[in-house]
């Protein structure tokens, strides 16, 4: 007798997810899923709920409807904080530390064990020779590079990228593409949010497309 075939299921899924602000329904009800060695692009014109999403999927804010389930089984809050990785548009970093005690920081806050080096990080993002610089003396697009580096310490499977390729150049935007290339190769997911152009990397892509409340 041939035994079926058992299916992984999804590293992330949702199940009728929904949110509103004050009693006005900002997404959903939303069904999607990202399976290991995926990304999922989301989409949707400014004020579609792709920013609020994200936050809700990193525990930031109270699902208020539906449910979501990592590796088939539901979530909560602290599951999804320590399995979920978020980049937002304000990288949360502290503008009087340099850039290698806020990766020091960081790391030692959440409890994460750092797959590499912090000096290694920065490198890796193209901010070597900035490990004594004050946050607070970078560019918007240095900050950016340094949130990067944050995510690619962090040994969390999904990725939550908002507006990754804001305030980036041309080689900011290749980096972002290649990181989220590795991580994906590494078994990893991700999920990535625009409202512009997207400069796909060569991994496995799906699109979830939001449509701005009525």
């Amino acid at each position: 007798m041939i035994e079926p075939l058992h299916t992984a299921p999804p590293l992330l899924a949702a199940h009728a997810l929904a949110f509103s602000r004050n009693e006005e329904p900002v997404f959903g009800p939303l069904d999607f899923h990202v399976d290991a060695g995926e990304a999922l692009l989301v989409q949707g014109d400014n004020g579609a709920g792709k920013t609020t999403l994200l936050r809700v999927l990193a525990g930031l804010l109270q699902v208020e409807r539906g449910q979501i389930q990592i590796d088939g089984k539901t979530a909560r809050r602290s599951d999804r904080s320590r399995f979920m990785a978020y980049l937002g548009h304000l990288p949360g970093l502290k503008a009087d530390l340099s850039t290698l005690e806020n990766l020091h920081f960081l790391c030692g806050l959440h409890g994460r064990r750092a797959k590499q080096m912090p000096g290694n990080a920065l490198a890796i993002v193209g901010l070597a020779g900035y490990e004594d610089a004050l946050v607070r003396q970078l560019s918007a697009g240095q900050r950016k590079r340094l949130g990067l580096a944050r995510l690619w310490l962090s040994p969390a499977p999904l990725w939550l990228l908002d507006e990754p390729y804001a305030n980036l150049d041309l080689d900011g935007i290749t980096l972002v593409n290649r990181m989220i290339s590795a991580h994906l190769r590494g078994g990893g997911a991700a999920l990535v949010t625009t409202h512009g152009a997207y400069a796909a990397p060569p991994v496995r892509t799906r699109m979830l497309t939001l449509e701005a409340a009525a």
